[in-house]
């Protein structure tokens, strides 16, 4: 049970923020911004966020400052995540975990580096919501519940957290219902997930497939995703990463499609066979 936060006073970063939002939308506990008291580090009721010289978790102690040069680039939000076995889910469905990690351990430039663009991009991301919401967080000294920044920071803890757990179920759901075809085209061996009709189709149907796809390291294989329309009793048919040998404008002209995006990359058909739908795939090969 943790009765109190304590995290770094001074300028915020968004890990420290971050971490200190989820403990918040887990605990409800009061926030100090601070420097920790000797005793209170073997205090396992007093979470040290970002500070404190120690990542010992059994004491609720998330500092990363003293790890070694060449460790995976880690941040607080990550040790705290790691906590609540949220962490690999995190690093799965929120894509900008890792570059926060990257950004809070290596700094911009070894950021931008890694990101593959230049350090003048990566500024130009930045959002007035971060900068406020970090601007004023490190002003305080001391929140708590019904605190206006205190019940902010509550709301996206808990969007975090559900986000995650969402997905995970989404995903568990998504596994359990695709299906993989096996198709030759132009002489080619490549695959399609298809996600059939059913009760329990995800809210999203195309972006859960596609997580699908990436959590199960097929993305070198897979060319293209059929999944139920949700407007229709058809299905939707769309390239995977814009594979470039799908145009599906191709196709638009056949009397079971009733769109086709002029850009190519996907079609509705009213179509529901299998046979038909790798024939609108085939026809959209080349």
């Amino acid at each position: 049970m943790i009765k109190k936060i304590v995290t770094h006073p001074g300028g915020a970063h968004k890990d420290d923020f971050l971490a200190v939002c989820v403990l918040i939308a887990r605990s409800g506990a009061p926030v100090e911004r601070r420097v920790p008291k000797e005793d209170e580090k073997k205090n396992p009721e007093i979470a040290l966020v970002d500070i404190g010289g120690s990542h010992e978790p059994e004491f609720l102690n998330f500092d990363h400052h003293h790890f070694p040069r060449e460790h995976a680039p880690t941040c607080a939000l990550s040790l705290v995540l790691q906590h609540l076995n949220l962490y690999k889910d995190a690093l799965m469905f929120c894509d900008w975990l890792e570059p926060a990690e990257w950004f809070d351990s290596r700094g911009p430039n070894k950021t931008a580096e890694w990101l593959g663009v230049s350090r003048e991009a990566v500024a130009r991301l930045n959002s007035p919501i971060d900068v406020t919401l970090l601007r004023r967080f490190a002003r305080q000294s001391e929140l708590k519940s019904g605190d206006i920044l205190y019940e902010v920071m509550r709301f996206v803890g808990e969007d975090l957290v559900e986000f995650v757990q969402t997905a995970r179920r989404r995903l568990d759901r998504t596994a359990s219902l695709v299906k993989t075809w096996e198709m030759e085209l132009s002489g080619e061996n490549k695959k399609v997930v298809y996600l059939p009709r059913g009760d329990m189709i995800p809210e999203e149907p195309s972006a859960s497939i596609a997580r699908y796809v990436r959590a199960q390291k097929l993305e070198q294989s897979v060319v293209a995703l059929v999944y139920p329309d949700r407007r229709g009793d058809g299905y939707g048919i769309t390239r995977f990463n814009d594979h470039p040998k799908l145009d599906f404008s191709k196709v638009g002209d056949q009397e079971d499609v009733h769109f086709a995006h002029t850009t190519g990359f996907m079609c509705k058909t009213t179509a529901t066979s299998i046979d038909r739908l790798q024939a609108l795939i085939r026809g959209a090969w080349g």
